[in-house]
């Protein structure tokens, strides 16, 4: 499938690309994967997050290629250009869903999208891509590819103008082009999302702490919580099941956020009790739910983690970023 084939990751050192990456290394020994991030540095955004997620923290033990680089930046697309490629994993974005700078996420997120698909029907490389849950807005769930695409911020409409531009060269174009709608992932090596990553790392970080886990009156909100590995599993179907589209990945269930705590409990052996807090947002989504019938149809995606396996899964990359002091990292 992926042996002796060439495979770019942008975004490759964030969440999502980097355990992409690993997966592959991992499984196919004989594929060169190359990682393409722009990587941390001092530059943040006017709400004091940085404007690079990646980190090469994510990459210890990756034996593939690096290339430090920026999408938004044609010299460095070239070095891209430069290779011959089969198949393109585009994770890079803007996805602080708190960034203003209008023009800044449709340059990022729209614009460096284009270029990159025209670059893959060059080279004639399969293109799978992140579009994001935030396309729906506060639609009512379950959420369905194709209707309540209502985005009530400029990074939502920035992933459906991706949708949009995606689904224009599915019509005009051979390669197999798979925008996947994220739910709420969390998992191992979002530690460097810093307060973006997920609710379950950072309740989970408060309960070591010795403190209660905090939640909005009454814990009842309503998220699809989707465990990395099944997002990885999403990635791999989409980019090798020859089926161009538009898909939602989640668990295509969703679960109140008082769920997240009695699962971290059972994990962590504790008995915390939560401490309820008003909603200071005007603007909330309250209820997200992915209808994922058609990913299990067209690219046989069947995910495996229930929440409360996901956290069991995770508890013990938990514990280590506790007691090793590294959220603030």
């Amino acid at each position: 499938m992926f042996n002796k084939k060439t495979v770019i990751i942008t975004g490759g050192a964030g969440f999502i690309g980097a355990n992409v990456a690993f997966y592959l290394q991992n499984n196919y020994p004989n594929c060169k994967v190359v990682v393409f991030d722009s990587f941390r540095g001092s530059a943040k955004f006017e709400n004091g997050h940085f404007t690079s997620l990646g980190h090469f923290k994510n990459l210890i033990g990756f034996n593939g290629e690096v290339i430090s680089g920026d999408i938004n930046c044609a010299a460095d697309l070239a070095r891209l250009e430069e290779m011959d490629f089969d198949y393109m994993f585009h994770q890079a974005a803007i996805s602080d869903t708190t960034v203003m700078d209008q023009k800044l996420m449709v340059q990022t997120n729209v614009n460096a999208f284009k270029d990159l698909l025209d670059m893959c029907v060059r080279k004639n490389a399969a293109m799978v891509y992140a579009s994001s849950a935030g396309t729906y807005g506060n639609s009512p769930a379950p959420n369905s590819v194709g209707s309540g695409e209502e985005p009530e911020n400029v990074y939502g409409f920035s992933k459906l103008m991706m949708d949009n531009i995606a689904y224009e060269y599915m019509q005009k174009s051979d390669i197999t082009i798979a925008g996947l709608r994220y739910f709420n992932v969390y998992g191992p090596r979002e530690l460097y999302k810093g307060t973006t990553a997920s609710m379950i790392l950072q309740l989970g970080l408060q309960m070591l702490a010795g403190k209660n886990p905090r939640l909005f009156k009454y814990g009842e909100q309503k998220r699809d919580f989707v465990y990395i590995d099944d997002v990885v599993q999403a990635n791999i179907k989409a980019a090798t099941a020859g089926q161009s589209g538009v898909y939602n990945v989640g668990s295509g269930n969703a679960r109140m956020f008082k769920d997240i705590v009695a699962g971290l409990n059972a994990s962590l052996g504790m008995e915390k009790q939560i401490e309820y807090f008003d909603n200071p947002y005007s603007f909330y989504q309250n209820h997200t739910e992915a209808d994922i019938a058609k990913t299990k149809e067209k690219l046989g995606y069947e995910p495996r983690f229930s929440l409360e396996a996901g956290i069991e899964d995770y508890v013990n990359d938990i514990k280590t970023i506790y007691e090793k002091g590294l959220f603030d990292a």
